[in-house]
């Protein structure tokens, strides 16, 4: 038991999801017996349930795919694994199935009323009353820690991904590079600012409990038209950010077009209509400094010239509205 105990205190000295993860995934494979671990991640994608592992063990080590889910060519249809997919639908605690040889256990981790990733355990036998009560106790408390980490990553008012996150979040996206592609507009990732034009009016004249309710109403509108691997922060205040994956740039112009135009025709309780500026940049080129910069100067630049719209950066460069500014190693935007 002993082994089992600093493996937890190891396991919950983690700031960082996937290092938590992979953390659970080596303590339950000195288990004894077990022939595979693995974390499974489930995502919508073209309206479907996917699923792919995200950590798995191989050779006795534990390895993280380096792939985007929508892009991970391991991902399956949730249907693939039936007992699973009769579990998540009905919210039933764990599933198994047993083949020759092979017996294995799926523990779903449940956030915020929702099924986002699932521990697959494979054994060369079936688990006994005291293996299982001794996976169970590990899980629950992988799983407790991860509710703790994703409250501590989320704003309280909307339950967006707050600032403290992005860091983390934006560097991991700009990082990656898109596989190569042909055309004049190829996938690509973004940064959009968003901004809800004259908020403080709204505060001002409505008290700060609309305003409140505001700023929920258009967070919700965030998460229903952009897609799960999309990544949306509350930057505080009226401040949004959104991290646009792999699209191109017209697709990434449909999508933020579409958000302003959807919050300009909503009707909000008592406050009535009101407006967003977009300012976004790509994020393949630059420091997130310079990036997150940019995509600022492009939302100032729709704010001075009438609001309500969404402005892109390389397109005010190569006007001439806007210059291109020298970022400084010693700025501090985190």
């Amino acid at each position: 038991m002993k082994p089992i105990l600093q493996n937890l205190v190891e396991m919950t000295g983690h700031r960082d999801h996937l290092r938590l993860e992979v953390s659970v995934l080596s303590t339950l494979l000195k288990l004894g017996h077990i022939v595979q671990v693995r974390a499974l991640e489930f995502f919508v994608q073209d309206q479907v349930t996917m699923l792919r592992p995200r950590s798995w063990s191989q050779d006795g080590q534990i390895v993280s795919s380096a792939h985007d889910a929508c892009s991970d060519p391991q991902g399956v249809p949730l249907t693939q694994l039936p007992e699973l997919a009769q579990c998540i639908e009905s919210r039933q605690a764990s599933a198994q199935h047993s083949a020759t040889g092979r017996h294995t256990l799926w523990l779903p981790v449940w956030l915020a009323d929702r099924a986002h990733a699932c521990l697959e355990i494979t054994q060369s036998r079936a688990l006994t009353r005291h293996q299982r009560d001794v996976v169970m106790g590990v899980f629950l408390v992988y799983q407790n820690y991860q509710s703790l980490l994703d409250y501590s990553e989320r704003d309280a008012l909307t339950g967006l991904f707050n600032r403290k996150t992005f860091e983390e979040q934006f560097a991991r996206q700009a990082g990656a590079r898109p596989d190569a592609a042909q055309g004049d507009d190829p996938p690509r990732q973004w940064l959009a600012v968003i901004d809800i034009d004259h908020f403080k009016a709204v505060n001002d004249r409505f008290g700060h409990l609309y305003g409140d309710e505001v700023l929920i109403l258009v967070a919700n509108r965030l998460r229903s038209l952009f897609r799960s691997q999309d990544r949306i922060f509350r930057f505080g205040g009226e401040e949004f950010v959104v991290l646009l994956r792999s699209v191109t740039l017209g697709q990434a112009r449909q999508a933020l077009e579409r958000l302003r135009a959807a919050i300009q025709e909503h009707t909000f309780p008592q406050v009535g209509h009101i407006t967003i500026s977009i300012g976004f940049a790509a994020t393949q080129a630059g420091s997130p400094v310079e990036i997150l910069g940019r995509a600022d100067q492009a939302l100032y630049h729709a704010k001075e010239n009438g609001r309500n719209r969404v402005c892109f950066y390389d397109d005010l460069l190569h006007s001439g509205a806007l210059q291109a500014k020298v970022a400084h190693d010693e700025v501090e935007l985190f």
